[in-house]
């Protein structure tokens, strides 16, 4: 089919991709005035965005003062410098460092969604310079999935593994009480499962909780916000290539309905797609070996289109050998691997290789586990997979992965999905022998351990030595909430591959998103956001939302650009209501700068 048979349509903006980037981008262009179209090629809406925990990390936010705590835009440029060893290029970290704090109230000004500061979630290097206790990292307030009205089917649902019994949503802060029995944890246990069960209208229809929190919270609260301002969002609509006209990019074909059709933007198009985790060619081609798409914890959709149509364009790519790093679990039947966050802080657990030694601090920040599991596999060829090793005491008190506590889930009522998770024997070398591990250096291993829990200090790695650490630790063991001893009967046994929360690497930008070709000069029309475009972060992560602040900081920063008729060229519009919105944007700017 030529271009004149196609359908065409014509917006200021497009938009691929419906992650939090690509959401809050719409919003910012559409109230700066211009018309908007966000593609999505999935049949439902929000992305990596909508199974994450929604967190995002802002240095200097407004939040701050409110949880009585301080922060300054210096310690927080050190802090940074010093995780990405001066990776954050192309004026982007200053870029972001004062943008984030006005996205933020933006956000909070223009939409339903809002955020609390976690005064107590501490940045992931205390070490570094610059570093802070908590305040930097947000989690989203809950959301009601009710005002959704049928768009509320049509959002992906979060990861079953951030759901309490896999049905009931809390957020990140609930999350900490229920696991840390804080005080008051079993009145908002009960309170949170009254309210799911006697939400009637709902359970007749669904056994999804209305209640969205974590990442279907911020993205709930986005596409209420779309909704309102009438923004297209077209679903099972895959983008097949980038339109580019006399070196500038002019619009994207793609394929919606079973037609191919011609959407031109008069302004840019924003590339908000995602990684290409999902991709075994890709991953193949540019990560560390061994590695499988199936150890993502994320949706199967992040194929790294959006990346190849930048670089085919003239796009640079960078980062492209690195992934926000995260160790996942199979469950069988899931469409993705579950993310153990939380589990190895926990007293009463060790991950070892195949030789049964340890190799990183259990508690460390995901994104520092998996490189440990790389950098060790190349010493000794002996990991990826790594096994978490636990005991009865462990196993009653705690849970792992998708399993229950003992204590709410005796062996015995392990549901089938569940029971090839855990590998069970009577001693430690018959563990040994099960899962391939030298049942010496196990053993070893194990009265290291148990050392180290009766001392209260972790010789090898640290464990349990910093608040970052001891954050989702068991308070009520001590001297050190992260290590007990491992010795009681039976012994269990968890694999953990090398998985991901997303792949970092993608299509090199600047301070406003414009994609860069390898001389530095930006694409005309083209910019890319959240993990289509190479992290600013480098090959760090210095706190949780690491991911989602700087995409949405930097779609923003997109809209602005766009925004203004100076930055590129574009045909004056006509559409209803133009000259209304326009006026609108330049008094919300005048508000949030």
């Amino acid at each position: 089919m030529n271009d004149q048979a196609m359908e065409t349509e014509t917006f200021d903006v497009l938009i691929v991709g419906s992650g939090a980037g690509g959401l809050l981008a719409a919003c910012r262009a559409a109230d700066l005035g211009l018309s908007v179209l966000v593609l999505e090629k999935s049949p439902h809406y929000g992305g990596t965005s909508a199974v994450s925990g929604g967190g995002i990390w802002v240095p200097c936010n407004h939040h701050i003062a409110e949880e009585g705590g301080t922060d300054t835009r210096e310690a927080a440029r050190t802090y940074i410098e010093a995780c990405t060893q001066g990776a954050a290029t192309n004026g982007r970290l200053d870029a972001y460092l004062d943008t984030a704090p006005e996205m933020l109230r933006y956000l909070e000004a223009r939409t339903p969604v809002r955020y609390q500061s976690l005064s107590r979630y501490a940045d992931y290097f205390q070490s570094q310079p610059g570093a802070m206790p908590g305040y930097r990292a947000l989690d989203p307030l809950s959301f009601d999935g009710g005002r959704l009205g049928a768009e509320f089917a049509r959002l992906r649902q979060p990861s079953p593994g951030t759901l309490i019994g896999g049905r009931v949503a809390v957020t990140s802060k609930e999350a900490h009480t229920l696991l840390a029995k804080e005080r008051g944890f079993i009145t908002l246990a009960l309170r949170e499962f009254g309210r799911y069960w006697f939400d009637i209208g709902a359970r007749m229809r669904s056994r999804r909780d209305r209640r969205l929190t974590l990442g279907n919270a911020l993205v709930g609260g986005l596409r209420y916000a779309l909704l309102e301002r009438k923004v297209p969002l077209w679903l099972s609509t895959p983008m097949r290539e980038l339109i580019e006209e006399n070196g500038r990019i002019t619009g994207v074909v793609a394929e919606r309905q079973g037609k191919t059709v011609r959407l031109l933007a008069r302004r840019g198009v924003i590339l908000a797609a995602g990684g290409f985790e999902r991709n075994q060619a890709m991953r193949e081609r540019y990560l560390p070996q061994p590695t499988e798409a199936q150890w993502s914890a994320t949706p199967p959709f992040n194929t790294g289109d959006a990346i190849v149509a930048g670089e085919q364009a003239g796009g640079a790519l960078a980062l492209m050998e690195h992934v926000w790093g995260a160790p996942t679990v199979r469950v069988e039947g899931e469409e993705k691997q579950r993310a153990l966050f939380v589990e190895r802080n926990l007293p009463g657990c060790v991950i070892v290789n195949a030789l049964g030694r340890r190799f990183v601090n259990e508690a460390a920040p995901y994104s520092e586990f998996v490189p440990a599991m790389y950098r060790d596999h190349a010493a000794t060829g002996a990991n990826v997979p790594a096994w978490m090793i636990f005991d009865a005491r462990f196993r009653k008190n705690y849970p792992c992965g998708p399993v229950m506590p003992a204590s709410m889930m005796p062996d015995s009522r392990i549901p089938a999905a569940f029971r090839a998770l855990l590998h069970r024997a009577d001693s430690l070398d018959a563990l040994a022998a099960k899962i391939g591990v030298e049942a010496a250096g196990l053993r070893e291993t194990i009265v290291r351990m148990n050392g180290y829990a009766a001392s209260g200090v972790d010789e090898e790695f640290g464990k349990g030595g910093n608040v970052f650490d001891t954050y989702y630790g068991d308070p009520s063991v001590q001297p050190n909430p992260c290590l007990a001893p491992i010795g009681e009967a039976p012994f269990y046994a968890v694999r953990i591959d090398a998985g991901d929360i997303g792949t970092k690497g993608g299509l090199l930008t600047d301070a406003d998103a414009r994609v860069l070709r390898a001389d530095g000069s930006a694409i005309a029309g083209l910019y890319a956001i959240g993990n289509t475009s190479a992290s600013m972060m480098g090959a760090s992560y210095p706190g949780a939302g690491s991911t989602l602040g700087p995409a949405m900081t930097f779609g923003y920063r997109a809209a602005n650009y766009l925004a203004d008729p100076k930055n590129s060229a574009y045909e004056t519009t006509d559409h209803p209501g133009q000259r209304q919105n326009q006026d609108q944007g330049h008094e919300l700017r005048g508000v949030t700068q």
